[in-house]
């Protein structure tokens, strides 16, 4: 097994003060690996970096047209939320509409990370929902499948209809047997991969739309809803929010929890896989946008690419004290 490597730096004056290794692998569309770093075959969970799998079947079900979801429905079952109103309103009719409501999510309630949202339920004296779950779009998904399945209520189990279908894709996708699974932040089950096998599932994505299989075709519509609804995918100030739309729509990006993040990258036919040892976001966010700018699909120059490759680091009087930044051999 190899190590993992130096992703991400963060410097202090002159002194390298610390360092964040982790693990990265850029693949092609004939799941070859075009560059790695660390270890390819290292077993981790991708965490919310797979929501656009889970959200598969979902749509090759044909429960989403049936029941007329469109692309900001789409867009909104990838997303890791802010909770803001824009996330929440859509969650709501969402469920409305499958005749259902907040006490059906298995998620559990969160408090929204949206400042607006967050401080109308302090003066309220109200309690977070279900729906404020960053996952509860993810959720709608799955409650959307199960209600087309007709199946039991308890749609996070591993051995329910819902979570076998989501599995089957992750490992079709993957082309790897998953060897097991954790319980994620919001109580489904998440598979573990490689990061050769996410990497490769991600360029799956990237060239879907050169094939024309039920399978591709849903993937097509997944990452083209990302791409065309950033605001629904995470939210205003988020990594991949701010990040997609300073590509233009020209590349899908999701973070996952304890510093994973991938990117779709169609024009190239390209797909990401990135996890930071430690699990630090900083760190992920900065290492996912050196290797953006680094492809040569994102100006190093850009506004956005600097806020996440090089945040400086400022003190409680916003004196610049440092910097953080992607290690070297990243940008080649």
């Amino acid at each position: 097994m190899k190590a993992a490597v130096p992703l991400c730096e963060v410097w202090r004056g002159p002194l390298l003060e610390s360092v964040h290794f982790g693990h990265a692998v850029i693949c092609d569309d004939t799941g070859q690996i075009v560059k790695s770093w660390g270890d390819p075959d290292a077993v981790v969970y991708p965490r919310s970096s797979s929501k656009m799998i889970q959200a598969l079947p979902m749509i090759t079900s044909g429960a989403a047209a049936s029941f007329g979801l469109g692309s900001r429905h789409l867009a909104l079952s990838c997303a890791s939320h802010n909770g803001a109103y824009i996330h929440t309103n859509l969650a709501n009719d969402w469920l409305s509409h499958l005749g259902l409501g907040d006490d059906d999510y298995r998620c559990g309630p969160q408090m929204p990370r949206d400042p607006q949202a967050r401080s109308d339920l302090f003066a309220q004296n109200s309690s977070p929902c279900q729906v404020h779950n960053n996952c509860s779009g993810k959720h709608c998904g799955f409650l959307t499948l199960n209600k087309h399945l007709g199946a039991d209520a308890e749609y996070i189990d591993p051995n329910h209809p819902v979570q076998r279908a989501a599995l089957d894709a992750f490992e079709t996708v993957t082309n790897m047997t998953s060897p097991g699974f954790g319980i994620d932040g919001c109580s489904a089950p998440n598979p573990a991969t490689t990061m050769h096998a996410m990497a490769r599932a991600m360029a799956w994505f990237a060239s879907a739309h050169d094939r024309s299989d039920t399978l591709s075709q849903a993937a097509v519509s997944l990452r083209n809803a990302m791409m065309a609804h950033p605001e629904l995918v995470a939210g205003e100030g988020r990594a991949c929010t701010e990040l997609m739309r300073a590509l233009d729509g020209k590349v899908a990006l999701k973070t996952g929890a304890e510093g994973y993040f991938i990117a779709i990258i169609p024009d190239r036919k390209l797909g990401i896989a990135l996890k930071v040892a430690d699990g630090a976001t900083r760190a992920s966010e900065c290492a996912i946008t050196a290797l953006l700018v680094s492809l040569g699909v994102l100006d190093k120059n850009h506004p956005t690419a600097q806020k996440f490759m090089n945040p400086p680091i400022l003190n409680r009087r916003d004196i610049h004290c440092g910097d953080v930044r992607p290690a070297a051999e990243l940008m080649v």
